[in-house]
């Protein structure tokens, strides 16, 4: 599998991903509404996110991604500074 194939499967798995999380918000039930769901259904929902998630891993595997640093496509890291808040006294 090549670079372009992993992409193009990538771009698949997160458009997967946020279609059906656009569905489960789309069907959520407000103000204590039964849910229109079953059991099942739900189950399904969750195994699908599992199976994507666990595709996702393997593909950054492959592509030697390390998941713990964030990635950025430019390839720059962003520059940071870290600040210290300090919270004014009353006076």
């Amino acid at each position: 599998m090549d670079t372009e194939e992993l992409s193009k499967e990538q771009r698949i798995l997160r458009l997967m991903r946020k279609t059906l999380g656009n569905v489960v918000r789309d069907v959520t039930p407000l103000g204590g509404r039964p849910n229109p769901l079953t059991g099942d259904t739900i189950q399904d929902i969750k195994d699908c996110f599992a199976l994507i998630s666990e595709r996702e891993r393997e593909l950054a595997e492959q592509l030697n991604f390390d998941s713990s640093r964030p990635y950025f496509r430019d390839g720059a890291q962003p520059s940071a500074q870290v600040l210290s808040f300090v919270k004014p006294g009353k006076e």
